[in-house]
């Protein structure tokens, strides 16, 4: 087992060097899952988490479904109206105009709690914005990764079910408990992401017709913005997630998947541009193609890395030393599940181990289950917001065309932060 930890160790760390480097990121975790899983003679465990990711509905569904509607976008030029009509008016927030995004963002990220679903529904309308206005794509992506924190307001949260069953109360009672840390850390880490700003000098200001603030999310050609933005085609990018808002808030028979929303919206640009029905339909699933292709494939390869890691047993040595630290339960609930988060890129699969072997027994050595039930469950949420093989990472990374080192690595210092903080904000 000590060999095989050793082994896992080394190829992460040539996995990362190779990845900064900028090898084809998914080459390089295809490569490495396979040959962690080679190596202890059991290469099907990577393969079958391999082919796992191929065939998950609700990844395929929301990014699929994502990148064909922003196809569509792009072809009806909808998109360059939004942003034309919507920077104009932000154009002297300056770099405020970044946290007033990632307050939006957060608002959405409570209705869609899926971190890969939330950054697919928000990357191609607010990226593009925040990079029209001077902003680094690379920033402006981990803007969207650091909105999703409210995501654990969500009552349809797996975790917040399971803390509040081992917990004894009902879902909505730990919701409303922890809901002001909640927040209290969503806004911290807004002005962490900001500050990001000026550590890695992501901000320029432009003028709204610079020709060269054009960023590419769904289009190739975009030109410059109208002088008279048509304001029917520029809520076309924003109609799903007004959709999924309403219909998880105030207007129940609204709700709705990612995938159903984006459908909807493909039908309101359809019909307010008069497009041709046929150019539509086939931009949507040629849309749809290039998401499963440039981003789920980063996913299914990344599914492949994490498979090579189990194999060699480095995720559950991980849980083992966790199991057994419960005189320093704090430290493992606020560290465990973020290092655990960001090596595999999976927040849940770190905070639910941590909450079934450890969480139960809290009283036995002096603590309350809910607060650390919820702590380790952020923990683990932190963790993959800054690991580069995260899904909702990779969601971002594909979308901006660059790295998912150049997104993580902007978000490293905020989470690490908001970790360091979660006991104390959560009385642990």
């Amino acid at each position: 087992m000590t060999v095989h930890l050793i082994i896992a160790a080394v190829i992460v760390i040539l996995t990362i060097v190779a990845l900064i480097k900028r090898y084809e990121t998914r080459m390089v975790l295809i490569a490495s899952g396979l040959a962690m899983g080679l190596l202890c003679l059991s290469p099907q465990i990577p393969l079958a988490n391999m082919m796992k990711n191929m065939t998950n509905a609700s990844l395929i569904l929301a990014i699929c479904s994502s990148l064909g509607f922003a196809a569509v976008i792009a072809i009806t030029r909808c998109d360059v109206h939004f942003v034309a009509l919507a920077v104009k008016p932000l154009g002297k927030l300056g770099f405020f105009l970044l946290p007033f995004c990632m307050l939006m963002a957060s608002c959405v990220a409570v209705a869609i709690p899926s971190a890969a679903g939330c950054a697919a529904a928000l990357g191609p309308t607010m990226i593009p914005l925040m990079v029209r206005a001077g902003f680094k794509p690379a920033i402006a992506g981990a803007a969207i990764l650091g909105s999703i924190i409210p995501s654990a307001l969500s009552p349809g949260s797996s975790h917040n079910v399971w803390v509040a069953k081992i917990s004894n109360m009902e879902v909505m009672d730990l919701i409303v408990q922890f809901a002001p840390g909640i927040l209290t850390l969503c806004a911290l880490n807004i002005i962490m992401v900001t500050l990001m700003i000026f550590v890695f000098k992501d901000y320029k200001k432009r003028s709204v017709n610079d020709s060269d603030a054009v960023f590419e999310v769904a289009s190739d050609s975009r030109g410059e913005l109208p002088e008279h933005p048509n304001f029917l085609y520029a809520l076309g990018p924003i109609v799903p997630i007004v959709l999924l808002m309403l219909g998880a808030t105030c207007v129940p028979f609204l709700k709705m998947s990612v995938a159903e929303a984006m459908i909807y919206g493909t039908i309101y640009t359809l019909v307010i541009t008069r497009s041709d029905p046929a150019k539509v339909t086939k931009e949507f699933f040629g849309g749809m193609g290039k998401g499963y292709a440039n981003i789920m494939g980063i996913i299914i390869a990344a599914g492949c890395f994490v498979g090579g890691l189990k194999a060699l047993g480095a995720i559950d040595a991980l849980i083992a030393a966790l199991k057994n630290s419960k005189e320093i339960a704090s430290y493992a609930a606020n560290f465990g599940p973020f290092i655990m988060g960001v090596l595999t890129g999976s927040g849940d699969a770190a905070g639910h181990a941590f909450n079934q072997a450890v969480t139960p027994y809290a009283a036995e050595f002096g603590m309350k289950v809910p607060n650390l039930g919820v702590v380790a469950a952020l923990s683990g949420a932190l963790g993959r917001m800054c690991s580069p093989i995260a899904g909702a990472t990779l969601v971002i990374a594909g979308m901006i065309k660059a790295s998912p080192l150049e997104v993580s690595k902007r978000m490293a210092i905020p989470m690490i932060v908001n970790v360091i903080l979660l006991g104390f904000i959560f009385e642990l």
